[in-house]
């Protein structure tokens, strides 16, 4: 039924009230009933506010405050993991550093910040700067670093990563614009970058960074867009260059030690055909010397020997067999076969001989001294 249809003993207003008032409910009574309410939730009567019998227990204290406690324990409460280090701060003051495990700290009191110190970050870097020979050149590298000291790290500076970025640039055209142009792009990259890595280094221990370069690497050297072609010709001149060199050297190192090896047997083989020549010629005047002693004491025989033993070395050498049969004819026998061989061998003989002159040259002088000496015997 609504408020207002006909029928009803007593009008009502929207409110719930009945009779002649009209106007809304007190705010004051509303805000009394909904304390009533709460206080019946917790073990009060509904007596008149005041009284002891509308206080809470004690207990229900207790029970607040230790919940309270254990969300205070569990706000403070922290982990730190095996790669990281906590930075604890009292009142904003450094106050400790935490290694790995479960900490604690007092919020609000203390605030805690983590740094992995374990993780090895990296930087990259590119940029065009002026060289030492007043070449412009692109160079782009990367830093690999760690953080050492999370308290320098997080307190000493502001922006860590900012002073890396303006320490890196600083330290690289330093040490570009020492250096030339073939230098930075082709010679000396690995000397440029073990240098610009130190002054690095130094740049940021002397702002108590924290931070540690672990490597430094150029990624990438190029000359600029305009002259890149013709430098790129220019340096592929200069790698042929060193490549022919490389190879005239190798080829030089293979050449040289040969002919030296070839000279120098050639240099032993004549000392040592010196030496037998010598030893022949001596050899042979103390022979002669023995011979002639001989012949004078015994003219006759001594003669008579040398020419048995001439006539066996003249004989020898013949295809010839004299037979000699007394009182008889002389029969002479020709060996055709034998002949043959001979020639053959004396072939074979001659064509070793003239492979090896500088040993079958003093033959034929010795030979005929020898020969002439016997002669000077005989008569």
């Amino acid at each position: 039924m609504a408020w207002n249809e006909p029928g009803g003993n007593k009008p009502r207003d929207p409110w719930g009230n009945r009779g002649g008032d009209q106007g809304p409910p007190d705010l004051d009574e509303v805000l009394e009933n909904l304390r009533k309410k709460f206080s019946g939730l917790f073990g009060g009567g509904s007596g008149g506010g005041g009284s002891s019998a509308n206080k809470p227990p004690a207990f229900l204290y207790a029970i607040i405050a230790a919940v309270l406690g254990v969300l205070y324990l569990f706000w403070g409460a922290y982990t730190v993991e095996q790669q990281e280090r906590s930075v604890v701060l009292s009142f904003g003051k450094y106050d400790r550093t935490s290694g790995p495990g479960l900490r604690w700290h007092w919020p609000p009191v203390e605030q805690m910040f983590k740094v992995n110190v374990g993780q090895t970050r990296s930087y990259r870097l590119s940029e065009e700067m002026l060289t030492e020979d007043t070449n412009i050149v692109g160079v782009s590298l990367e830093v690999q670093y760690q953080v050492i000291d999370p308290q320098s790290y997080l307190l000493r500076v502001a922006e860590p990563e900012a002073v890396l970025h303006h320490s890196t640039e600083s330290a690289l055209r330093q040490v570009v614009g020492a250096s030339t142009m073939d230098d930075v792009l082709i010679n000396n990259r690995r000397e440029i970058a073990i240098q610009v890595g130190a002054l690095l280094q130094e740049y940021l221990d002397k702002f108590n960074t924290g931070i540690d370069v672990v490597d430094f690497v150029l990624t990438d050297t190029k000359a600029p867009e305009a002259v890149r072609e013709a430098f790129n010709d220019v340096a592929k001149a200069k790698e042929d260059e060193e490549r022919f060199r490389k190879q005239a050297e190798a080829y030089a190192n293979s050449v040289v030690p040969e002919s030296r090896g070839r000279a120098q047997r050639l240099r032993e083989e004549a000392l040592a055909y010196k030496e037998q020549l010598v030893a022949r010629a001596e050899g042979d005047a103390d022979r002669f010397r023995d011979l002639l002693t001989e012949y004078r004491r015994a003219p006759a025989v001594t003669r008579e020997r040398l020419y048995i033993e001439t006539i066996e070395n003249v004989l020898g050498n013949t295809s010839k067999v004299l037979v000699d049969v007394e009182g008889g004819n002389n029969m002479m026998y020709l060996p055709l076969d034998q002949i043959i061989k001979q020639h053959q061998a004396r072939r074979d003989g001659e064509a070793a001989g003239a492979s090896s002159a500088p040993e079958s040259q003093p033959a034929t002088p010795e030979r005929s001294a020898y020969g002439s000496r016997t002669r000077e015997l005989r008569q």
